[in-house]
């Protein structure tokens, strides 16, 4: 872990997981004065709300003060009805990229600092480092399988300097589960989460669907060459590169190229349909400045996708082009373009189209 912070005040974001729990572990044997805080951002069905959660256990545990912070307003208003509204539009939202913009690195930063911490500590599997002008760089984790710096494109100079990521080093996930067993923390064990964390069993189509709060609106599925092939009972069933559960017959297979939420069409064509030239992308974030409205960089257009050669084009007003090397398959708006140089995270931005 990069850093001393012996005597110096930190804020743990707990999420009762193991990362976060090792960290404030880690931070708290290192001298630092802990306090961990939880969000409380929306109930789940059958919760009781006077049992204590496992990040209040962990803190307890290890003797820090612990703070629950409810945001249940905020998290409904900026990221689940986001979520739902992107849906409609017809696009595939990033919910954990917005959150970490507007939550996590937003108000539960401010609360951090409100409550006299100098730092927000979170599990996030990504490094920092400081040039000799001041200026903080944000870099891939030293163990590649879980690095999170893609979900992180949007954070300033400002929250850089405020905040730590102690697990950027780690070597594998296994080291941060020995570290907590040695720990003895009683959520050494516990899995891993993988899905979107408002989302129960990762089915969105249900989540969004739940008590009418957004109606089937049925629509045709259309060929790229004109032919209606079917109906939908809803453009926010669907996603780019969609292939499974389309219901309708064709010489080849189909996948999801483009989806028009205005008119309810949903199109539909070959695989090498799916496949462009570039993208055009908006509010773009660079955690340092970039030289020049025009820039060769390398970028990835999906978390787990191997960064690809392009072509940056600014134009202003937070908006670009980007353009590949070599055609890509799948460009998807509402998903996230993200720019490195080597190890480095440069910036990113909110897809919004395709070239």
């Amino acid at each position: 872990m990069s850093g001393n912070f012996k005597g110096k005040k930190v804020a743990v974001a707990m999420s009762g997981g193991v990362d976060s729990s090792t960290v404030a572990a880690l931070l708290k044997e290192q001298g630092a004065e802990v306090i961990g805080i939880n969000m409380k951002l929306f109930a789940r069905d059958g919760e009781d709300p006077q049992a204590k959660g496992d990040a209040q256990i962990v803190a307890e545990y290890l003797g820090i003060e612990f703070h629950l912070v409810h945001l249940e307003e905020q998290f409904s208003r900026l990221i689940m009805e986001d979520f739902r509204a992107q849906y409609l539009g017809g696009e595939t939202p990033n919910p954990c990229v917005r959150c970490n913009r507007y939550v996590k690195f937003g108000l539960l930063l401010d609360k951090a600092l409100e409550l006299g911490a100098e730092y927000l500590a979170t599990g996030h599997y990504v490094r920092t480092s400081r040039d000799d002008g001041g200026s903080y760089h944000l870099l891939k984790a030293a163990f590649l399988a879980k690095d999170q710096s893609y979900f992180l494109y949007t954070l300033t100079q400002k929250q850089l300097s405020h905040v730590v990521f102690p697990l950027g080093d780690m070597p594998s996930k296994d080291e941060v589960r020995r570290l907590a067993e040695k720990f003895g923390l009683p959520v050494a064990q516990k899995s891993d989460s993988q899905e979107i964390c408002f989302v129960p069993g990762d089915d969105y189509v249900a989540f969004l669907e739940k008590g009418g709060r957004v109606a089937g609106k049925s629509g045709d599925i259309v060929h790229v060459d004109g032919t209606v092939l079917g109906r939908h009972g809803g453009t926010h069933r669907y996603t780019i590169g969609q292939r499974r559960g389309l219901g309708v017959a064709w010489k080849e297979p189909l996948y999801v190229v483009s989806i028009d939420a205005l008119q309810g069409r949903v199109v539909v064509g070959e695989a090498g349909q799916l496949f462009a030239s570039g993208l055009v992308a908006c509010d773009l974030n660079w955690v340092v400045p970039v030289e020049g409205e025009t820039f060769e960089t390398t970028c990835k257009i999906r978390y787990r996708q191997q960064p690809i050669a392009c072509r940056v084009k600014l134009l202003g007003e937070g908006l670009g082009e980007v353009y590949f090397a070599e055609p890509q398959k799948s460009v998807t708006p509402g998903q996230s373009v993200v720019f490195y140089r080597e190890d480095e995270l440069l910036g990113g931005g909110r897809i919004v189209g395709k070239i």
